[in-house]
């Protein structure tokens, strides 16, 4: 019986690693294609309608979601997490209208700071074409990393934390 146990556990182990590594090529593949230029954009317009103006001291982590997404829903949680200690901006690309998304944000507990992209133009701007995806910048807005696909909330804190 202990046996098979072991031999489960292995195989799942396995399983896992296996899963890992294929779900960080798949990232990396789809990473590829994001626009890799250095950050020209100054601040963006909020969905609470106010202006954010990027600070030029800090790292930033740019990340683009959607309402629609699953992967997102399950990541919105490290978002917020290191919302609270980093500069992060998130975009809702056509997740539908202000107050739809504002209610989003409310039925999930959610505070981090969102555009409302709303004809696509920033995931166009960015060539985002999978969700979640995820652009960290240095605080000389170089970009630093790059993640397409669900991100742990450590790795969101090591790149960050690689990035100052």
């Amino acid at each position: 019986m202990q046996d098979k146990f072991k031999k489960y556990l292995k195989e799942a182990l396995v399983f896992i690693v296996i899963l890992a590594i294929a779900m960080n090529i798949m990232s990396y593949y789809k990473a590829l294609d994001l626009n890799k230029d250095k950050l020209e954009i100054e601040s963006f317009s909020l969905l609470d309608n106010t202006e954010y103006t990027i600070p030029k001291d800090k790292p930033l982590l740019l990340h683009f979601w959607a309402t629609w997404c699953p992967t997102c829903k399950l990541e919105a949680a490290n978002i917020e997490k290191i919302s609270k200690d980093y500069e992060v901006i998130t975009i809702a690309v056509q997740s539908g209208t202000k107050k739809e998304i504002h209610n989003y944000l409310q039925n999930n507990n959610l505070s981090f700071k969102v555009v409302n992209d709303e004809d696509g133009f920033y995931s166009r701007k960015f060539n985002i074409k999978a969700f979640p995806s995820t652009l960290i910048y240095d605080k000389e807005r170089n970009i630093k990393f790059s993640e397409v696909g669900y991100t742990t909330t450590a790795g969101l804190y090591a790149r960050m934390l690689l990035s100052k």
